[in-house]
Parts: C-alpha cells; sequence; structure tokens
C-alpha cells in the first residue's frame, strides 16, 4: 500500500510554496494537479514520477470527484507516493476533506500539507490588506462558486464589520453584490474583482458594491476571480508593490538546462515576472574522452574554456583524476563573462575573458596573444560551432579539441504549460533545435522570441522566426533587454 500527501502548493506564484511540499514532491512516485496549482511546481519531481492533470475548468470538467477520488486510491493501492496538487490550501474550498474520507475509507495513509491560501495571498499581490487596524478586525470567507444555491445568510452577512471575500464568484457577482446592497450593506462599500492573483495575467478591478459590475463588464476580466468587499480595498494604490515591479504582466519561458536556469529564473521573478522552466537541454558527460590527453595537460599553452557547463565539467574530471591544478601552465581563455565567474568559482583568475559569448569574440581576444606553434586544450560540447577551433588552427596553432560533453534534448513535463507564456528566451542555437522538437515550430512563432546573441538569432531566423537580440551576450544582457522592453 502506498501512501496520498494532500498538499497545497500556493496561489499561482511558484514561490509560494512550502519547504515540506517540495520535499515531499521529490518522494512522489505519482502526481495529480489541477489547473489552479502552477505548473511550475513540477520541476520539483524526479524525471521518472507518473504525472496525471485532473484540473477541473468552468464547463469543460475533465475528472469528476469521484473519479478523482478513485484514482488517488487505486495509484496508492499499486504502491505508488501519491501526490495530490492543489492550488492554495487542500481544505479551503479545495475538497481536500472529501478525498481524505475517500483514504480514510480504504485505510490509506495520507498527510495534509498546508498550502498559502489565496483568499489573503491574492489580496496581498493586490495591495489589499486582508486585516488593518481599527478598519477591519476580522475576515470572512465565503464559497461562492454556487451562491443561488447555497443557503448564505446574507442578512447576517451584510452586517458584519470585516473583510468579505467571495471565492469562485465571478459568475454570480451581480447576485452577490445585489444581495449584499438588498440587506443593508452600503451601496458605496469598497468592492474589487482580481483575476488570476499573484501571478502575470494578474488584473483588478476596484469600485463599489453598486458599480462594481459594470466595471467588470467593460473590462476584460474573466474567472478564476476573487471578490472582495470591504474599506480595506481603499489601500490596493498605496500599497501596490506587486504590480509596479517592472516585469509585471510578463509570462517568461527560459530554456537553458536546470543547473544553468536557477539564476536567471530568480532574477526574473524578482523583477515581477511569473518564468515558466523548460530544460530543453540536457547534458551527458563523456569527461573520459580526456583520458588520452591527461599525461599532455602540462605542456599546454592555453586552455580555451567556452561554456559554463565546460568549465565545471573539466575541473570536476582533474578533481576525478587528482590533477594538482597548479601543474598547469597554460593561460585560461573564456568565452564570455558567464564562463570567467565560473572559472573564477574553482578559484583561479583567467588571463583571457572575451567580450561577447561568442566564438568569434573569442578568438579576437586570443589571436592577440597566441602565436603559431602554440598547443591549446579546447575541451567543450560534441555539438560546439567549428569556428573557435578552426581559425585557431588556421593561424598555426595545435589544438586538442575535445567533446568533453553532448547536449540532449530535454523532456516536457506538460504539454499545456507553455500555453500562457509572452516570451521565450533562447540561450543557444540548441535550446532553438530542441525546443522546437519539444514544443512544435508553430507554437515557437505565436510567441515573441528573445535570443541571447546573433547567433542563436541566426538559427531562429532559419526557421522563419524573428527574434529581438541582446544588446549584451550573457544572462545580465537578457534582463536587461526584457526591462526596456
Amino acid at each position: 500500500m502506498g501512501k496520498v500527501y494532500l498538499m497545497g502548493v500556493g496561489p499561482g506564484d511558484e514561490e509560494l510554496i512550502t519547504l515540506k511540499a517540495i520535499r515531499m514532491l521529490g518522494k512522489c512516485t505519482a502526481v495529480m494537479y489541477d489547473r489552479l496549482a502552477s505548473t511550475s511546481v513540477l520541476k520539483y519531481l524526479n524525471t521518472d514520477c507518473e504525472i496525471y492533470y485532473c484540473g477541473k475548468e468552468p464547463g469543460c470538467h475533465y475528472k469528476t470527484q469521484e473519479e478523482i477520488n478513485d484514482m488517488l486510491v487505486e495509484l496508492a493501492k499499486k504502491g505508488h507516493v501519491v501526490g495530490r496538487v492543489k492550488g492554495g490550501d487542500p481544505f479551503v474550498f479545495g475538497r481536500g476533506g472529501e478525498e481524505a474520507l475517500a483514504l480514510i475509507e480504504e485505510n490509506i495513509e495520507f498527510e495534509v500539507i498546508p498550502g498559502i491560501t489565496s483568499p489573503i495571498s491574492v489580496l496581498n499581490y493586490a495591495g489589499i490588506p486582508i486585516t488593518h487596524r481599527a478598519i477591519a478586525q476580522s475576515f470572512h470567507i465565503f464559497t461562492a462558486m454556487t451562491a443561488e444555491k447555497l443557503n448564505i445568510d446574507f442578512d447576517a452577512v451584510a452586517r458584519l464589520q470585516g473583510t468579505l471575500v467571495f471565492m469562485m464568484g465571478f459568475k454570480n457577482l451581480e447576485k452577490i453584490t445585489e444581495s449584499l446592497i438588498a440587506n443593508g450593506k452600503n451601496k458605496n462599500t469598497p468592492c474589487a474583482v482580481i483575476m488570476k492573483g499573484t501571478t502575470s495575467k494578474q488584473k483588478k478591478v476596484v469600485g463599489t458594491l453598486e458599480d462594481i459590475l459594470l466595471k467588470v463588464q467593460k473590462s476584460q476580466i474573466s474567472s478564476p476571480c476573487i471578490i472582495v468587499v470591504g474599506e480595506v480595498i481603499k489601500f490596493n494604490e498605496k500599497f501596490n508593490w506587486y504590480e509596479k515591479k517592472p516585469l509585471f504582466g510578463k509570462n517568461i519561458c527560459i530554456t537553458r538546462s536546470k543547473a544553468q536556469s536557477k539564476e536567471l529564473r530568480e532574477n526574473l521573478i524578482d523583477l515581477g515576472a511569473e518564468v515558466l522552466e523548460i530544460n530543453s537541454i540536457e547534458f551527458k558527460n563523456t569527461s573520459s574522452n580526456l583520458d588520452p590527453y591527461k599525461t599532455k595537460l602540462t605542456e599546454y599553452d592555453f586552455l580555451t574554456l567556452t561554456s559554463v557547463n565546460g568549465v565545471n565539467i573539466f575541473f570536476d574530471y582533474l578533481k576525478e583524476i587528482e590533477f594538482d591544478i597548479r601543474k598547469l601552465k597554460a593561460k585560461i581563455a573564456a568565452i564570455g563573462p558567464a564562463t570567467a565567474e565560473a572559472i573564477k568559482a574553482r578559484g583561479i583568475m583567467p588571463d583571457l575573458v572575451a567580450e561577447h559569448f561568442v566564438a568569434e569574440s573569442l578568438f579576437e581576444k586570443m589571436k592577440g596573444y597566441v602565436k603559431p606553434g602554440d598547443k591549446i586544450l579546447v575541451p567543450r560540447s560534441k555539438d560546439a560551432r567549428p569556428y573557435l577551433v578552426e581559425e585557431l588552427k588556421g593561424i598555426g596553432c595545435t589544438v586538442d579539441e575535445v567533446f568533453t560533453y553532448e547536449t540532449l534534448c530535454g523532456k516536457l513535463r506538460d504539454e499545456n504549460e507553455i500555453k500562457n507564456v509572452d516570451l521565450i528566451v533562447f540561450t543557444s542555437p540548441s535550446t532553438v533545435k530542441n525546443m522546437i522538437t519539444m514544443v512544435g515550430l508553430e507554437t515557437i512563432k505565436s510567441k515573441i522570441a528573445v535570443a541571447i546573441g546573433p547567433i542563436t538569432a541566426k538559427a531562429l531566423s532559419e526557421h522563419g522566426i524573428k527574434a529581438i537580440i541582446c544588446d549584451e551576450y550573457s544572462a545580465e544582457g537578457v534582463i536587461n533587454k526584457l526591462v526596456k522592453m
């Protein structure tokens, strides 16, 4: 018998997930997730984890609640560690209680992992504090998906002095506002509707109970939404920290390998973007190809490193064979700032650093230093462009090019996760080729393409994709370009 984790992963912002949820996702062998849960959480799963989408969209239910319950039981009985992933919190109108009862009936072990609930977090991101001293000393949360059928005592609700929050009530906005006014709530009471809070698609409309419906009808707001009623709404501009971020409203897909994506992803999130990470590149370590050259390592005049991955694999190899780095007499050349930083992280200062992350820039830098007869080691990817090696040989250098790794196409965890993306950032021709394989050419053409440099832009152009090219060919250059757009 397996085990089930009923876990909330927050309202949409991928970082509003708890450390415990991340740890337990790593244990799961099967995961069932809803549409309100960010697909970004899937990156915490092991590669062999089975993934099932069981979202329920208005008017188009892929699975009934009974089917979801049955599937949980079935997967657990097969011995799976099951993650039942929900947006927000499992027990805040998430029907987690029904799933728990189904598991108890079958004597299946389960745990509940609380999540940050949307009635509080979405309001925070909209600049609305759910409570405030002397203004709102309580808050009250209602499910309003079927408000016309529920026995909501609007007479009692209208007399409450705290903040009122109605979940899943977009289609019943008119009934909610009319019922509150009819039962004595002042028609001028502030009211707000927030769509897809904490994500790049967040939109809010602010008005009063009397005019909010008309304002919403004139807007482009649609479900899922949260309706808020109360005086705290008056803070929404003053406390509006999220919507003022420079990349707010942008949903950006980054396509680097998992190891290379972290810093770029976090910087973009800090600037207000919603980020989808698709690891289009995976690496196969082939550093054993260096074995025939290890006795020659002390003879090279130059060691040329052309990627962060190449740096890490090369120096890890030296550690593995217990080679003392102090024996190297070679000057070290790096293709760009990021590669140089990776070398510095190994306690070594590179002698030559190309200004741009392209082979042409590195050759321009090196040709002022190298001379005919110099011995040069170039450990790099099997898929690297031949330009640099050919040019170095052309000026009389002896070049040993060793393929220390291969780039492989990544695997897409969810084919729907890219549909909300506005921009895709490509950082190499390999990311272009692999993304076309993974998501399709037409999908990419429907988005804005951003290329880290001209070589990557050329790879996109060959497939009929026009790209915006960064002024500086680095992760920082990508960020600067996105902020200016």
